[in-house]
């Protein structure tokens, strides 16, 4: 009988095949018979509940603004113990895998105070099947790494770490002499007695340039990783695969497209918010939930991700037909809020709805607006929580000034996503010219701090989260600027500060590395056309003269200093022109911690807004595909 070539036949069938073995069909068994040339499998239902990018965010984010029944109203959104509902809620759900795919810590005071213990609590508090670490867990190196890795271990969870192309050397924090490596290519689970594989990959240009792993940790290619690992369990008789992935929506999507055998990818790190939800009034979305592509094989791969900081909760079920392959995929990605809502008086005035407003609003929610849950946070998960928000809340509280209108965080100007979603005064903030309002008053902060420095540059990936119009405390600087990086001063030309601007922006259109490398400046400012080629991309690049306030064109020739944080100086992030410089013995530390110089500048001036519009950096700007932005 002639057998013809199919990507879903396990390995193992062509060999007893080959040995004239008789291969018998029994229910439920995860073996293949064979019916007219063509490999049978018993059909299966799988269900992925999944989140990403929760980046130590365990609180909720309280006065979110959505609209719902068509009204603008306040809702409580998030937080990691609702989180750990939801999942319970769903553990009844058949076959059901739990994955996270990276980036828990880094983000806010829970990080900075207790360097992921606090997360693993959480964690465990769902026992996620699969994890795969994101770029920030290298953050602090890969021995805080394996703090949080080791609290993570404990108790009965046992989350399988999981990464196919972070080798760490051995002897390392990750390898320890004497002990098994704390990373694994893959893992198996067995779903309705079929064998389920989940392969992970973590980015890898940007977790080497933009986070402090060892020097000695490799990060290999992903595309070539992940396949190795799909096929080392083909050769174990694995026929469905789950690729667990760190390194973006497009890339995921890139990825699918050149794997054999992948059936779904889980992803994380572009914080990419999937599905329709303009009716709640978000209006940008990256794609559909799921997305649905096609992988090498030319079968069906579907593809999720959750958004961010503990909001989204993404469930994903898929059906295999009797060949294995995807017969078809939905879901939705949902968020989760609590069960109190504000809505405006007729003075303009949020105020607690009433009781009758509120059931209503609760009626309509369950039985017409499928992508919000309203929970109420888990006990447990709470009581763990309060036994470190407690240690936190003295120094979070402490006020240091106002935010006269909201600072909007965007990345780069023109981007899809909106980083400030729920945010009032926010709701076009990435499709202005202008960019971050939050990157650009940082920058502010940086230039007032170095007293010397002609002007300040700040990438876009080290601001974190927008500020809302209102009172300022410390957690607002501390989940802002939440890394432990310094202010370094720089000497440069005006041709290395052009370059180097032109290397950020390089970085992630010409070297597809990440847009948190997008510059950002105070005393300098530039217009910008990314449709074109490198080295052509900024014009009018002008500094503002730090006593008159005239603003004149940079020289080409002359001296500057520069102040940034150390990351960038050192040459992370793409931005190799100050890296040489710095490596050039062309620079100052001034050992100031960059969150505390915001709060500093924030309690000198009392209160910040938006700056005048021609102190922005950015003042015209032409996006990739030749549209000009207002």
């Amino acid at each position: 009988m002639h057998i013809p070539f199919n990507t879903r036949a396990l390995a193992a069938v062509g060999i007893v095949t080959l040995l004239g073995l008789t291969l018998t069909a029994c229910g439920g068994n995860d073996e293949p018979s064979f019916n007219n040339d063509e490999p049978s499998f018993k059909p299966l239902e799988l269900n992925i509940a999944h989140i990403n990018d929760h980046h130590s965010q365990l609180d909720a984010f309280a006065a979110t603004e959505l609209t719902l029944d068509g009204v603008a109203t306040q809702v409580e959104l998030g937080g990691f113990a609702r989180q750990t509902a939801m999942f319970k809620s769903v553990a009844g759900t058949k076959n059901l895998l739990k994955l996270h795919a990276g980036d828990a810590l880094t983000g806010s005071l829970y990080y900075t105070f207790f360097k992921g213990a606090v997360d693993a609590q959480m964690m465990n508090s769902i026992c996620f099947d699969a994890f795969t670490p994101g770029n920030h867990e290298f953050d602090d190196s890969d021995t805080v790494f394996k703090g949080f890795l080791d609290e993570l271990a404990k108790g009965s969870c046992k989350t399988a770490v999981v990464s196919s192309n972070v080798v760490a050397a051995a002897g390392t924090a990750l390898a320890p002499t004497g002990g098994a490596a704390y990373l694994k290519p893959w893992v198996i689970k067995e779903i309705d007695g079929v064998k389920v594989g989940i392969v992970a990959v973590t980015l890898a240009g940007k977790t080497v340039n933009s986070s402090r792993p060892l020097a000695s940790t490799q990060f290999n290619e992903e595309v070539a990783s992940a396949q190795k690992a799909i096929d080392e369990l083909k050769a174990q008789g694995v026929r469905h695969i789950v690729a667990l992935t760190h390194q973006g929506y497009e890339a995921d999507k890139a990825m699918a497209a050149k794997l054999t055998d992948v059936d779904a990818v889980i992803g994380g790190d572009s914080h990419s918010l999937l599905g329709d939800f303009k009716a709640l009034g978000i209006a940008t979305s990256s794609g559909s939930y799921p997305t649905v592509a096609t992988n090498k094989n030319g079968e069906m791969v579907c593809l999720g991700q959750a958004w961010e900081y503990s909001k989204a909760f993404g469930l994903m079920n898929l059906q295999f037909n009797e060949t294995g392959a995807v017969k078809s995929c939905g879901g939705k990605a949902t968020l989760l809020i609590g069960d109190s809502f504000k809505r405006k008086d007729s003075a303009g005035v949020w105020q607690v709805v009433s009781d009758g407003v509120r059931s209503t609003l609760m009626a309509n929610l369950a039985a017409s607006q499928p992508l919000v849950k309203v929970l109420t946070p888990d006990a447990d998960a709470t009581a763990t929580l309060k036994t470190y928000s407690d240690q936190v809340a003295a120094e979070k509280a402490k006020p240091i000034g106002t935010a006269t209108e909201s600072l909007c965080l965007v990345r780069v100007p023109g981007e899809s996503t909106n980083r400030s979603t729920g945010v009032a005064g926010c709701e076009a903030g990435n499709t202005l010219a202008r960019g971050s309002d939050a990157a650009q008053a940082v920058a502010e902060a940086f230039l007032f701090a170095a007293k010397r420095a002609d002007f300040s540059l700040q990438n876009a990936g080290g601001v974190r989260t927008p500020i809302a119009a209102g009172s300022l405390n410390m957690n607002t600087a501390f989940t802002l600027l939440p890394f432990t990086n310094v202010l370094v001063e720089m000497s440069l030309t005006g041709t290395e500060v052009v370059t180097a601007l032109e290397d950020a922006v390089a970085n992630h259109l010409d070297l597809a590395q990440s847009n948190g490398s997008h510059p950002y400046a105070a005393g300098l400012r530039w217009n910008l056309d990314m449709s074109k080629s490198r080295g052509q991309r900024f014009s009018t690049v002008q500094v503002r003269n730090k006593t008159t306030g005239v603003w004149s064109d940079i020289d080409p020739a002359k001296t500057y200093v520069l102040v940034t944080n150390d990351f960038i100086a050192e040459g992370k992030d793409g931005y190799t022109t100050l890296g040489s410089v710095f490596k050039a013995g062309r620079s100052v530390n001034t050992y100031l911690l960059y969150t505390q110089s915001f709060v500093d500048y924030v309690l000198t001036k009392g209160s910040i807004g938006r700056p005048a519009r021609g102190d922005y950096a950015h003042q015209t700007v032409i996006t990739q595909a030749g549209v000009t932005l207002p």
